[in-house]
């Protein structure tokens, strides 16, 4: 089929003019070849052209594929890895135009899109082997025998050979045990024994058939794993929306008896200001404690390790307890009395 000659616009900025006429001369690989100005600004140029056709011809079909349908939507919606590999086969496609352009090309469009899938899979392969991984992950039959040729244990062998050749982690983990799940109920059919703790046993599994060949493990799994990127820590939060704080060294309740002394100090304060007013004692302090020791805790107080487990069911409990109740009353009375910041409360 002849394909017809499409007119430059001059509407186009010069570079990719330029770009387009070297392209139809089968000139534009070998003015590309060196590593001065005119390359750099036939790169930008090729990049403009490249970049619609990489994302609607391999981004968004990859990423459909991957379940990112809010990737697929749009370039301005690609979460970060999923844009790096974007750039990264926006890279490979460019650099394969400039390396193999060497026949005039008449419609450019056309002939980056025919060689879009062999740019980005050798460039794909070409990182892997940079990173020390295997660039097309098989499975050795030494393998598959130590792993006594299970059709799930040797699908995930093969997964983690190809995982540790990919730059990012699986967020704060080493391993995507979540995903792999999913994929050994859809191979094993066995849904309700796929739950991640499954899948790390089996990856350990994995790993001590690996390692019965110590210099093929080196090579291939454990260079490119220490290749991989660290995973960026991002602050934990718990069900309220409140950081979740690291532990620190020292006695860990001593934090949790800080928080309830402070608390402690706001109940007294509350019952000193009621019972000023002329409230009932034990009303006042019943209806206090409810509502500071009862409610629901975002801080120090839900957190482990402390050595209760529950440091506010004591207290709320206790008020069910009508001899309990009537001695802190008299304490609370007396530190009311003594103009105390509520240390010395004891329920």
């Amino acid at each position: 089929m002849v394909i017809p000659h499409v007119p430059i616009t001059r509407s186009e900025p010069d570079s990719l003019c330029r770009l387009r006429e070297l392209a139809a001369a089968g000139s534009l690989a070998s003015v590309a070849s060196g590593d001065g100005a005119e390359r750099t600004v036939l790169a930008g140029a090729a990049y403009e052209l490249v970049w619609p056709l990489v994302f609607a011809r391999v981004t968004r079909r990859f990423e459909r594929q991957r379940g990112h349908a809010v990737c697929a939507s749009g370039l301005t919606k690609l979460a970060d890895e999923c844009l790096d590999r974007f750039h990264d086969d926006v890279e490979a496609v460019v650099d394969d135009l400039l390396t193999h352009a060497r026949q005039p090309i008449r419609h450019l469009e056309a002939w980056v899109t025919a060689r879009l899938s062999a740019a980005t899979v050798n460039a794909h392969r070409r990182r892997r082997g940079d990173r020390g991984a295997l660039q097309r992950p098989r499975l050795p039959g030494w393998l598959a025998d130590g792993l006594g040729r299970d059709r799930w244990l040797m699908a995930l062998a093969v997964h983690m050979l190809v995982w540790v050749g990919v730059p990012g982690t699986a967020g704060d983990q080493l391993w995507p045990v979540e995903a792999w799940a999913q994929a050994r109920g859809a191979c094993t059919g066995d849904w309700p024994g796929s739950d991640p703790a499954t899948v790390r046993r089996e990856i350990e599994s994995v790993l001590v058939a690996m390692r019965a060949r110590p210099a093929w493990y080196q090579s291939f799994v454990e260079r490119p794993l220490r290749a991989k990127r660290p995973p960026v820590v991002t602050m934990a939060v718990d069900p309220y929306g409140e950081s979740v704080l690291p532990l620190v060294p020292g006695d860990p309740d001593a934090r949790v008896e800080s928080e309830l002394r402070h608390l402690a100090g706001d109940a007294v304060r509350v019952i000193a200001a009621r019972l000023g007013r002329g409230e009932p004692a034990e009303t006042v302090v019943v209806e206090v404690l409810h509502t500071i020791f009862g409610g629901a805790f975002t801080g120090t107080l839900d957190q482990v390790p402390h050595s209760m487990a529950d440091p506010l069911g004591g207290i709320v409990g206790g008020l069910t307890d009508r001899s309990r109740v009537d001695r802190i009353v008299t304490e609370i009375q007396a530190i009311v009395d003594e103009g105390d910041d509520g240390d010395a409360l004891s329920v």
